[in-house]
């Protein structure tokens, strides 16, 4: 199994960036994804979530209206737009995987999840 975040960077405040996480090793349809990030010296939080068939979604506030979670389950890849990025939105970003057989909803906490991408690095400069 492996989730391979990618797409972090340094961008300007007020600017975007677009993260991915392609999965491998699973049946990508089967499970619920989640974006997660973690600051220095603070512990890892919720982002973003998706249900498997993409058709609930789920923000934590402070990303609300800026950032928009997507995926395409035949490439087997989920999906961070951020826009607007702000200073406080500099991170590492971890995507993460929820196996869910029946259930099609989106999960926002770390321990509904069994699988953690390496993490890429967003940094927004002011």
């Amino acid at each position: 199994v492996q989730l391979q975040a990618s797409g972090g960077g340094l961008v300007q405040a007020g600017g975007s960036l677009r993260l991915s996480c392609a999965v491998s090793g699973r049946t990508f349809s089967s499970d619920a994804m989640g974006w997660f990030r973690q600051a220095p010296g603070k512990e890892r939080e919720f982002v973003a979530a998706i249900s498997r068939s993409g058709s609930f979604t789920d923000y934590a506030d402070s990303v609300k209206g800026r950032f928009t979670i997507s995926r395409d389950n035949a490439k087997n890849t989920v999906y961070l737009q951020m826009n607007s990025l702000k200073p406080e939105d500099t991170a590492v970003y971890y995507c993460a995987a929820s196996y869910q057989r029946y259930s099609d909803r989106y999960y926002n906490t770390r321990e509904d999840y069994d699988y953690w991408g390496q993490g890429t690095q967003v940094t927004v400069s002011s």
